[in-house]
């Protein structure tokens, strides 16, 4: 029996110490080519850092402008007052778009997946400084890697000034009844606080490089305690002390429940009941919490109200803030004519791009083709038929009904030839208008399914006369 304990020991050690090496020499062979790895981590972070400057610059000009269009409405009212709260505000917008951070770690805004980064690059600087502190790029992601943190809290820092600059703007437009005139500049704060979200979202999604990298290198017990001591979340908790290669960490900058439980017994040495502790703090900053929330509710008289202060008094469009290709949606559909004495069967394949103008509006374009099936089963003859380019909007009207109409130009001969389609005198034009409704089922592949039935108020005129009344079922990917 003890032979076999021992046997089993052995085993288990060797496993452990060739995963070990395994885990080792699969994050050695993941730098035979590093370029690839940092130039993709550093383009991604200078596009960010690139937009939110853009859109920093952008939403401040705006404020300005807006600001402006205030002092100038509040004037022919109140000329004193105009100049009380416009002749010099605290800082000028043009001044924060170069606004120097100086913050700690515990006033910058914390990004579990740029802590993750930068830790690993800490990590690969102090154990493998011959292969890379000598790489160029190496040294230019890092240092990216820096600026974006900068980029991000400087962002916090302008959404912190424009915020409360707008809630004094919002209490003293409210007591003279100017509130019309305020809510363009209460737009522009949300959405730039929302624009800056939305790219602080985009980084956290991690590329495949990114995810390989951190999914090797979290393998490593070095790395393990490198991070639970070194990251920047681990520098909320200075106090914590030296962390054991037993902790563990995830590969988005989170620390584990293990590594705060380690921390709270060493905290509270000696305590049989921290939880109670901590309870009780917890308790008393709820308390100072509700106090300073009843503070704020007590402007109230002042014109803010009970609302939650970032809760837009407007319906916000969500599409707004993002980029030009995440608004696009793309879909096809298809629509089945019966033979008549001048067609046979056909069946019109469109496909389409659309522009989404808000979360219920869309404006789009696309193209059709016309493929022919002969004139009955019998009788069977694929050809075609046509081709055609189309322009479409959809509005939504009551949950998932939408009035849909546009504009299509179509071809209704056979095509024998390309050069058959550049008659432009051949193409006839459709008008239509009806009515869409997004069908939601339970399917993998076809979850939001469109099924239109359209009226063709052009289709009278013409020669050959065409079906006036399409029905047509799609789906938008």
């Amino acid at each position: 029996m003890g032979r076999k304990l021992f046997s089993v020991v052995v085993l288990l050690c060797v496993i452990s110490i060739g995963a070990l090496a395994q885990s080792q020499q699969l994050f050695d062979s993941s730098w035979s080519l590093p370029d690839k790895i940092f130039n993709s981590i550093d383009r991604k972070a200078s596009q960010i850092e690139k937009k939110i400057d853009r859109q920093t610059e952008k939403y401040l000009t705006k404020l300005e402008r807006q600001t402006n269009r205030l002092r100038k409405k509040l004037s022919g009212r109140d000329s004193a007052l105009a100049k009380e709260l416009f002749a010099k505000p605290e800082v000028k917008y043009d001044s924060l778009k170069n606004i120097p951070t100086g913050l700690n770690q515990y006033q910058s805004v914390y990004s579990g997946h740029l802590d993750s980064l930068s830790t690993a690059f800490n990590f690969l600087k102090n154990e493998y400084p011959e292969k890379f502190l000598s790489n160029p790029e190496f040294q230019k992601v890092s240092g990216e890697m820096k600026t974006l943190q900068e980029k991000f809290s400087r962002s916090t820092q302008i959404e912190t000034y424009i915020k409360g600059r707008q809630l004094f703007l919002k209490q003293q437009f409210e007591n003279l009844g100017m509130v019309k005139q305020y809510k363009k500049f209460e737009k522009q704060v949300y959405y730039y606080k929302a624009q800056m979200e939305e790219y602080k979202n985009a980084f956290e999604d991690p590329s495949k490089l990114e995810t390989r990298l951190l999914t090797v290198a979290t393998n490593l017990p070095a790395f393990k305690k490198f991070f639970a001591n070194n990251s920047m979340l681990a520098g909320l908790f200075p106090n914590m002390g030296p962390i054991t290669t037993s902790s563990s960490a995830t590969a988005f900058g989170l620390q584990t429940r293990s590594i705060l439980n380690q921390y709270l017994n060493t905290r509270f040495a000696g305590s049989t009941n921290y939880n109670q502790v901590i309870s009780q703090n917890i308790q008393s900053a709820q308390g100072q919490l509700d106090e300073l929330r009843n503070k704020l509710l007590s402007l109230r008289s002042g014109g803010i109200g009970t609302k939650d202060l970032d809760i837009p008094d407007f319906k916000p469009n969500e599409e707004k803030t993002k980029s030009f290709f995440k608004r696009l949606e793309f879909g096809t559909n298809m629509q089945t004519t019966h033979a008549s004495g001048w067609f046979p069967i056909t069946s019109d394949l469109g496909l389409s791009v659309g522009y989404k103008l808000n979360d219920k509006n869309v404006i789009g374009l696309g193209a059709s083709y016309k493929m022919g099936w002969g004139q009955d089963i019998h009788h069977i003859d694929i050809s075609n038929q046509g081709a055609g380019f189309r322009s479409f909007a959809d509005f939504n009207i009551k949950k998932n009904f939408f009035l849909s109409g546009g504009l299509e130009y179509n071809y209704q001969k056979p095509l024998l030839s390309v050069q058959q389609i550049y008659s432009l005198n051949e193409w006839q034009q459709s008008g239509l208008v009806g009515v869409s409704k997004i069908v939601t089922l339970k399917t993998k592949f076809f979850k939001k399914t469109k099924i239109q039935l359209l009226w063709d108020f052009l289709s009278y005129r013409q020669r050959p006369q065409t079906q006036a009344i399409k029905f047509r079922v799609g789906y938008n990917f």
